[in-house]
């Protein structure tokens, strides 16, 4: 089955974010497609190709099958990928997860709409109006409520990583962003997604292939991203590469970068501005660095 995935910008799309997971987290092969949302023109008219679809993320399917709304395109993708258990198999687990991601889909518009998912800042000293604690709280009751239904033996809600994970992934974002105050076991389960790989690996291509827009800012005071603390790294021009083919795709260098002193080549500007962002998210890169 060959799939081709509608998205928007990585830093601040929070719903392209849910469904890219579906398919980095269950090893799916997918196409992806990207749209600018500092095009003029808007994101419907950049979708020509899928219409009437107007919205990210989007999945186009093989046999010509578009859908187009989030929660719909995670349940099509665990219909037609049944061996990949995107939901649980336990059946409690799975009427949980389905309950969560449900609510999630429909819910929690005061925290959406004061706390825009900007994965390329993070704040502190951010007062919430009382909308959006009862939001937060309302998130403590329904995780707390996964984890003790379901007894999952590592850190996500219903079991192994399923939809709903992903469907909370950018919620866990925005907790973390803004510095919201959650309980222990809710800072646990943020704490889970900002460590989580393929998490880490979507934002650095983040500051890799886009750009800041202003419209998603907001005039509270910043501090560092409360996430694993990245490599020191660097884009560099000049110096000799330690390796002589790019870790990802094997074609010979033509970009360099600098890891803790060390230099690497890739074979273009995103391949090393995406590992700069965050080496230890990339299990390509660290194979030859730890060679």
């Amino acid at each position: 089955m060959t799939y081709d995935l509608y998205l928007g910008d990585r830093s601040y799309s929070s719903w392209s974010l849910r469904g890219w997971l579906l398919f980095e987290k269950f090893d799916i092969p997918v196409r992806s497609h990207f749209v600018n949302f500092a095009d003029p023109a808007g994101v419907g008219a950049q979708m020509a190709e899928v219409a009437p679809a107007k919205t990210v993320p989007t999945l186009k399917c093989a046999d010509g099958a578009v859908v187009s709304e989030s929660l719909a395109l995670a349940e099509e993708l665990a219909s037609r990928e049944p061996g990949k258990n995107l939901w649980p198999k336990d059946p409690v687990g799975r009427a949980v997860a389905r309950n969560l991601a449900s609510e999630m889909h429909a819910g929690f518009g005061p925290l959406r709409e004061f706390c825009p998912m900007n994965l390329r800042v993070a704040y502190r000293n951010v007062a919430v109006p009382d909308d959006v604690t009862a939001d937060l709280r309302r998130l403590e009751a329904i995780w707390s409520h996964a984890r003790a239904s379901t007894s999952p033996g590592g850190p996500w809600l219903a079991g192994d990583y399923s939809i709903a994970d992903a469907f909370y992934a950018p919620v866990a974002a925005r907790i973390a962003g803004y510095g919201l105050a959650v309980d222990a076991d809710a800072k646990a389960y943020v704490a889970a997604h900002l460590a989580d790989p393929a998490f880490r690996r979507w934002r650095a291509m983040g500051f890799a292939a886009g750009q800041e827009l202003p419209w998603y800012k907001r005039d509270f005071d910043q501090t560092e991203w409360p996430g694993p603390e990245p490599m020191t790294a660097t884009a560099v021009s000049e110096g000799t590469a330690e390796n002589e083919m790019c870790p990802y795709s094997g074609k010979p260098i033509t970009h360099l970068g600098s890891f803790d002193g060390r230099i690497f080549g890739f074979c273009n500007a995103f391949c090393r501005d995406k590992t700069v962002a965050d080496a230890e998210a990339w299990p390509a890169f660290m194979a030859i660095y730890q060679s």
